[in-house]
């Protein structure tokens, strides 16, 4: 058994999340050659593997066991990864978060040849995973372990068709006239007197016994019985096509690997409110990218939410807050609250207006790419008796009576517009002195904006109180992320273009320039997780990343650049001001999650007729953006739901696999998400025609 189940599924013979936390700090504690090297962390660039890789780190600290932290950019990076593991003779324990579940770890094209003292333990919340990880014997295959959550308990039937593919022999037809004819040579050869005097004796009884007879009846024995062990061709496509349906049924996400951290803190009583505060920000990364529904969020917000009220207990005359009246109690409080969260993008850091005109549900509702739903908003602003100068002006200025009257008027009035899940259930921390409370979901989008466009490229972000402030006063700043030099003017995704005429020179410093500034997004969200002043600072920049996402999304609706195919729709971005921001993967999905959210109420569904679509209709959306500087474009494929807080399974990951087999498309996967691709320019149009052909069964 290579996967842990959770706690409250262990039992003696199957051990939890602590027992193996145990078995790392055993084994470091025993190897002759303890040093940074002999634990590693392998981190994927979200920002649920970054609160996860924050949570272990701390664990580990407490133990005092050293470890090494490495951000990983994807599959091309993991093997580069892997070559140069090889090299490490103290390495005994590697971490992977959000990465390598689907991979076959242990075969020799990964990890399968590395010392048997190695223990690859896998923390991913991506699904489907590799059933080879998960169910595996053996001395190798016990070396890889899977932290599931509770899933692995329903897969009987998935683990005893790769139990019974893998190990038990192939049925053939062939094997049961080579019996027959073995018996009958056998029994020819009986006839000959020679061999009986040769290899014969006189039994008991006096008569002759041939000594082979024995071996030969225990061999026809033993025959028969793997005969009957033989899976029959029909049991064996049986298993095929359950296996295939479970990697064919498309990537969903399962717990998310900061909760995990936070269950193993649990079990090892360690918890305290900064843990719980990044288990939360994980939580609300998935929620607000729409990789769980509201279904899954709920559940573990219950869960938080009696972690929040035990390690955060309120006095007995301060009632629960709500949206509009979290405050911190003392200079020193940092304690994490429950809240209701608004839709409204950064609010408490925005404008009123700003943040409901850059909200993907109110730009849904109210189509506010369109003048008429700009009048709209503001008429929805008037009739709550907020004037213009009010919600021109940044929310914590904003009169306290007003403030106050935000949540009672938006519920008595936004109805008419259509606007009535305004709200959901979240939470808040307070940061004392330092900064107001910030919100869960506007944390998240801070550190999802260090990690995607800090560095990586120039943008000009507004500087508070700077607006309307005339040709001298207004304007704002360029963002610089801390970097200084030439290194400032790299964009966005730039990689060297494959077969170029360019020197290797030129290439190897092209891919070190771009993995210095990413390495460099990554510490910088990883350091913003703990310090509330560059996560403070970075709100500026999220606001800045939303304005060209609502630009970008309100010129694709108003141009009508949106193509309708047979099984989805197209989006494909050639031209404008930020084609180097949209060339990141993450942006130019966050840009396809607005799409879905703004258009889901005016565009029909389309039929999922894959394994897993059972006749739902769903948004299913392929945005592509071109890297000017590659020569390249970056495809994303986003799975949207008709309903609200519905999430559908994304199966563009293997109709892309498909799709470029089919019309031999030069093309590489960077990431850890299949449905994301990057493609050659002159291989686009071929590749979106054979996608639509594709697409017919998913």
């Amino acid at each position: 058994m290579v996967f842990l189940p959770p706690p409250h599924l262990a039992s003696a013979s199957r051990p939890a999340y602590a027992e193996a936390y145990a078995n790392i700090l055993v084994a470091h504690r025993r190897s002759p050659l303890t040093s940074a090297s002999s634990v590693i962390i392998l981190v994927a660039p979200d920002v649920d593997a970054l609160c996860a890789a924050k949570i272990l780190a701390e664990l580990l600290k407490q133990d005092d066991v050293m470890h090494r932290i490495i951000p990983v950019s994807g599959l091309a990076d993991l093997e580069r990864m892997k070559d140069e593991l090889v090299t490490y003779a103290e390495l005994h324990t590697l971490i992977l978060l959000n990465m390598g579940a689907i991979l076959d770890l242990s075969s020799e094209n990964w990890f399968g040849e590395f010392s048997m003292k190695l223990t690859v333990h896998i923390i991913d919340s991506n699904r489907p995973q590799n059933l080879a990880n998960m169910f595996a014997g053996g001395e190798n295959g016990e070396r890889f372990i899977v932290w599931d959550d509770g899933e692995a308990e329903n897969m009987g039937e998935e683990r005893k068709a790769w139990e019974a593919l893998t190990y038990e022999p192939e049925s053939d037809s062939d094997e049961d006239s080579e019996l027959d004819d073995e018996d009958g040579v056998r029994s020819n050869e009986g006839d000959d007197p020679d061999d009986d005097e040769e290899f014969s004796e006189r039994g008991p009884s006096g008569k002759r016994r041939s000594l082979g007879d024995g071996d030969r009846s225990q061999e026809k024995r033993r025959k028969l019985d793997d005969q009957s062990t033989r899976l029959s061709r029909e049991q064996r496509d049986t298993y095929h096509e359950l296996i295939a349906k479970y990697y064919g049924s498309g990537s969903w996400y399962g717990q998310s690997a900061s909760a995990t951290m936070y269950i193993l803190a649990t079990v090892l009583e360690r918890v305290d409110c900064d843990l719980l505060w990044l288990a939360i920000l994980g939580l609300t990364f998935q929620y607000t990218t729409a990789r769980i529904s509201r279904d899954a969020y709920d559940k573990y917000h219950s869960i938080y939410y009696d972690e929040v009220f035990r390690l955060n207990p309120l006095p007995p005359d301060v009632a629960a807050n709500t949206t509009d009246a979290i405050t911190a109690m003392s200079p020193d409080d940092l304690s994490v609250r429950a809240a209701e969260e608004l839709r409204f993008m950064l609010f408490r850091h925005w404008t009123l207006y700003d943040s409901m005109y850059h909200s993907s549900y109110v730009a849904g509702k109210l189509g506010i790419w369109k003048e008429r739903g700009r009048k709209r908003l503001t008429g929805l602003l008037a009739k709550m008796g907020f004037s213009i100068p009010q919600t021109q002006q940044p929310y914590a200025h904003m009169d306290l009576d007003l403030k106050h009257q935000l949540r009672a008027k938006l519920d008595s009035i936004a109805p008419e517009y259509g606007l009535v899940e305004l709200t959901y259930p979240s939470f808040a921390r307070c940061f004392g002195y330092r900064a107001s409370p910030l919100g869960a979901a506007d944390a998240v989008e801070a550190v999802s904006a260090l990690l995607d466009v800090a560095g990586g490229i120039r943008m000009e972000v507004e500087v508070e109180g700077a607006r309307h402030g005339g040709e001298w006063f207004g304007g704002g700043r360029l963002w610089e992320g801390g970097r200084n030099g030439e290194e400032k003017r790299i964009e966005v995704g730039g990689r060297q273009k494959d077969g170029g005429d360019d020197v290797d020179a030129d290439v190897d410093g092209e891919e070190r320039k771009e993995r210095t500034w990413w390495v460099k997004n990554f510490w910088a969200a990883y350091d913003a997780l703990s310090d509330i002043v560059p996560l403070r600072d970075a709100l500026s920049l999220a606001m800045s990343l939303h304005r060209a996402i609502i630009r970008q999304g309100t010129s694709i609706i108003d141009k009508q650049d949106i193509r309708t195919m047979r099984s989805h729709r197209v989006v494909v971005l050639s031209q404008g001001p930020d084609l180097a921001l949209f060339a990141h993967p993450g942006v130019l999905a966050r840009l396809g999650l607005w799409l879905v959210d703004a258009l889901r109420d005016r565009l029909p569904g389309t039929k999922i007729g894959g394994l897993q679509g059972r006749g739902k209709k769903s948004l299913p959306f392929v945005v592509a953006c071109l890297n000017e500087k590659t020569q390249t474009y970056v495809v994303v494929g986003i799975m949207g739901a008709l309903d609200f807080g519905d999430v559908r399974r994304n199966e563009f990951g293997l109709a892309f696999i498909e799709a470029k087999q089919r019309c031999n498309a030069r093309s590489r996967h960077n990431t850890f998400d299949a449905s994301v691709l990057e493609i050659e320019q002159e291989d686009l149009k071929l590749f979106l025609e054979t996608l639509c052909e594709v697409g017919e069964g998913y």
